[in-house]
């Protein structure tokens, strides 16, 4: 790419803010022009803005500790200084909704880390190696916006990457009921163990509305194009439980799952160990060389020694085996902060600049 795309982070105080802003600081096609938040930190540097509050382990890079935060509602300065936008917003699920859709009315395209829009019908919720046709959508999205340039994209829920990217190969076996429980990091509800004490020596077997979103979002994932819209797959029919671990960083989940036709386990593991998409083939930036790794080893995946498996953009499998109920039971992780929210964002933003979605003005 000879000139890179100015990008603006709604959002960048938030811990997946911070994710973006370090996921941003060397990428090749995109440079972070805008730093957007809300009114209380407008005016301030991103320094004084994030004052202590700086979550994650590598330091605050220096190219944005002087960066003067914008008001997120300052539409007009947004439009002039940025070629689209990363959103990761901690509001109402309305007003973040409203306020995405005025940025993709003003021609900016939006990659949202927000799960307001995720069962917009014409906005596409995006795994790139799962469904990255489902970005033709967009086109009806613009038509209903009445847009040339602007639009809305969405990546799902964090706690979904490591069995929707482990079962989409499997599609094609026809993947007829599935249950799964989740073991989640504190990232993922923006905590540190330094700011969230409680959870040292503690498991919380509630996370509000991640079970709904860890059925449901799934099968849009699987569903397909029909008009103006992105039907929703009718199966496989899935029931989670979402339980909030004390670990930092990475989301383990158990799957059970039975399939129409049942494979041989073994030709699950070289689907698994052969198995690259879309974004492998386009050689975006961020997209890892080998997306999914089987351990033979009964102890892996560990969520420790193994979530930052390809930077972070990959997901690991294990334990695959026959069940007395299901066809088969297997474990799966991902790193939740980067694989399932922001280093997500920017591999779709990848693809739709690739796909020529996302252009210069």
């Amino acid at each position: 790419m000879k000139e890179k795309l100015k990008v603006g982070i709604v959002g960048a105080t938030g811990m997946v803010g911070q994710r973006f802003v370090l996921l941003l600081e060397n990428h090749p096609w995109f440079e972070v022009s805008l730093l957007i938040a809300s009114s209380r930190s407008k005016g301030k540097t991103y320094e004084e803005a994030i004052n202590n509050r700086w979550a994650l382990d590598q330091a605050m890079p220096d190219y944005v500790k002087k960066m003067v935060i914008v008001d997120a509602e300052n539409i007009e300065k947004i439009k002039q200084e940025v070629d689209f936008l990363f959103c990761a917003v901690d509001m109402k699920k309305d007003e973040i909704k409203a306020l995405e859709e005025r940025y993709a009315k003003a021609e900016i395209p939006v990659v949202s880390n927000n799960s307001a829009h995720r069962f917009t019908p014409d906005v596409p919720m995006i795994m790139p190696e799962a469904n990255y046709g489902h970005i033709k959508i967009i086109e009806k999205q613009r038509e209903r916006l009445g847009t040339k340039r602007g639009f809305i994209a969405v990546k799902p829920n964090c706690s979904i990457q490591s069995y929707v990217m482990a079962l989409s190969p499997l599609k094609k076996y026809g993947i007829k009921e599935m249950v799964v429980s989740t073991y989640q990091a504190i990232s993922g509800a923006g905590k540190t163990f330094e700011t969230w004490p409680e959870m040292i020596d503690n498991v919380i077997p509630f996370i509000s509305g991640e079970e709904e979103k860890s059925e449901k979002e799934p099968l849009k994932i699987w569903g397909e194009i029909d008009g103006s819209r992105i039907k929703i797959a009718e199966k496989p029919v899935i029931t989670t439980q979402c339980i909030r671990v004390p670990v930092a960083n990475g989301h383990l989940s158990t799957v059970f799952v039975n399939f129409d036709n049942k494979p041989e386990k073994e030709d699950i593991i070289k689907i698994w160990d052969e198995y690259v998409s879309y974004p492998q083939e386009l050689e975006l930036p961020s997209a890892p060389k080998k997306p999914i790794k089987y351990f033979r080893e009964d102890n892996r995946p560990q969520t420790k020694i193994d979530r930052n498996y390809e930077n972070g953009m990959g997901i690991t499998t294990g334990r695959l085996r026959e069940d007395t109920l299901f066809d088969y039971k297997f474990v799966c992780l991902s790193h939740n902060t980067l694989r399932g929210a922001a280093g997500g964002a920017v591999l779709t933003a990848e693809l739709l600049t690739k796909e020529g979605y996302i252009t210069k003005k």
